[in-house]
C-alpha cells in the first residue's frame, strides 16, 4: 500500500500538535508494510526548531514553493492507493484541488483543528480548505469527535466522517530516569495561547505563587515577553520531544488545559494527554463533554477547575496519584497507541473504498 500526504509539518514539534502524532501513526504503518510519501513546506520556524531532515518510517520530502515539486508530487499522488490532505498544510486547498482530480486514490483529510477549521470556515474560505471541497472528500477524518463528526455530515456535505483521535507510541514515551532540570511538583507542556491563558492563570501560575516551597515546570514556544512569572515557575522554551519523556518522568503531576474552541466542542484529547500517561506521570486536566470516552475520569485522571483544586491534588498521597497514573498508563496502552489509530485508519479508509466503490458502479 501505498500513502501520499500533504502535511503541516512532520519534521518539526515546535509550537505544533501535529508532529508526534504523524510520527506515530505512520510509523505503525510502516511496520504494517505501508509506504508513506510525506510533504512538508519548508518554513523557516520550523527548519529552525527541526527534530530530522528524514526518518526510516517515512519518504520525508521537505518542499521551497510547490510549483518546484508540484509535477513530482501529483505523480507520487496519482500512483497512490490513498492520498491526504490535512488542517493548516501551507497552499493545502490549491493541493487538494489538484489531487481531487486524480481518479485512481481514495481521498482522504486529515482535520487536526476541526473546531477552527469548521468556525473559521464560516467567515470564508481558508488556505488550506473551502467549504466546497469537504463532499469531495471520500473521507473526512477529525481530531475531535462527537457532535462535530454529524455536523460534517449533515451541514458541510462530507461523505464519511470518523474520529482519528491522538496517539503515542509506547516505543517512545515510556517512564525514564528523571533529570535534575525538570524537576517539578506540576508541568505544563503547552504553546501559547490567548483562549488558554486563564485557565493557565488559574491552573498553573495562582497554584505557583501560593506554593512557593515547591517548584513548578511551564515549557512552551510563543509566550509573551515582559511577564511577571513567579520566582518558583522553570521556563522552557522548547522542549524537545526526545526530552518529553524525561520531563514528565521528573514531574510529580503534569498538568493539561485545552483551547477554548476544543474545549467547548469536546472529544478533543490532546496528544500530550497520552505521551504523559504512557510515561506514567499523573495527570491534572480541565474537563470537557466526552472527557470520560477516553478515561476514567474518577479514577485515571484529576479533573480540576480552580487552584484550590490543583493544590489538592498536589497534596495527595504519592501513592494515590502513582495508582492512578498507572491505570492511565494502561489504558492508554490498551486504547491510545499509533499502532490502535493506524488499524483505525485503515479501516475508516476501507469503509471509504468501499462506498467509493458503490458510488462508482452506480455511475456507471
Amino acid at each position: 500500500m501505498k500513502i501520499t500526504i500533504f502535511g503541516l509539518t512532520l519534521s518539526s514539534s515546535w509550537g505544533n500538535g501535529h508532529a508526534t502524532p504523524y510520527r506515530a501513526i505512520l510509523r505503525a504503518l510502516h511496520r504494517r508494510g505501508a509506504r508513506v510519501v510525506f510533504y512538508e513546506k519548508d518554513v523557516p520556524y520550523y527548519a529552525r526548531h527541526r527534530d530530522f531532515e528524514s526518518c526510516p518510517y517515512c519518504d520525508l520530502r521537505i518542499y521551497r514553493a510547490w510549483n518546484e515539486v508540484r509535477s513530482e508530487a501529483l505523480r507520487e499522488a496519482g500512483d497512490s492507493d490513498i492520498v491526504m490532505t490535512a488542517s493548516y498544510t501551507p497552499e493545502g486547498a490549491r493541493i487538494s484541488d489538484e489531487v481531487l482530480a486524480l481518479p485512481h486514490p481514495l481521498h482522504v483529510f486529515y482535520d487536526l483543528d476541526t473546531p477552527v477549521t469548521l468556525s473559521h470556515l464560516n467567515d470564508g474560505p481558508l488556505d488550506y480548505l473551502h467549504r466546497g471541497q469537504i463532499p469531495q472528500f471520500d473521507l473526512y477524518l477529525s481530531f475531535t469527535g462527537g457532535a462535530l463528526l454529524r455536523q460534517l455530515e449533515q451541514r458541510y456535505g462530507a461523505r464519511i466522517a470518523r474520529p482519528l483521535y491522538g496517539c503515542v507510541d509506547p516505543d517512545v514515551y515510556r517512564r525514564v530516569e528523571a533529570r535534575k532540570e525538570f524537576a517539578s511538583a506540576l508541568s505544563y507542556l503547552g504553546t501559547y495561547a490567548a483562549d488558554r491563558q486563564a485557565k493557565l492563570d488559574d491552573l498553573l501560575l495562582e497554584p505557583a505563587r501560593c506554593r512557593r516551597d515547591l517548584q513548578f515546570l511551564l515549557a512552551g514556544s510563543l509566550y509573551p515577553y515582559g511577564w511577571s512569572w513567579p520566582e518558583n515557575l522553570r521556563r522552557f522554551e522548547h522542549v524537545a520531544p526526545h526530552d518529553h519523556p524525561a520531563l514528565y518522568s521528573s514531574s510529580r503531576a503534569t498538568l493539561n488545559i485545552t483551547r477554548q474552541e476544543m474545549a467547548a466542542s469536546g472529544y478533543c484529547p490532546s496528544g500530550r494527554f497520552f505521551e504523559a500517561a504512557a510515561c506514567g506521570t499523573p495527570i491534572l486536566t480541565d474537563y470537557w463533554e466526552g472527557l470520560d470516552a477516553f478515561f476514567d475520569n474518577e479514577h485515571e485522571l484529576n479533573v480540576v477547575r480552580t487552584p484550590d483544586d490543583v493544590l489538592a491534588c498536589l497534596d495527595m498521597p504519592l501513592n494515590e496519584l502513582a495508582r492512578r497514573a498507572e491505570l492511565a498508563r494502561q489504558r492508554t496502552l490498551d486504547e491510545h497507541t499509533g499502532e490502535r489509530r493506524a488499524r483505525e485508519f485503515l479501516a475508516h479508509c476501507n469503509e471509504a473504498l468501499q462506498s467509493k466503490r458503490i458510488r462508482q458502479e452506480v455511475l456507471a
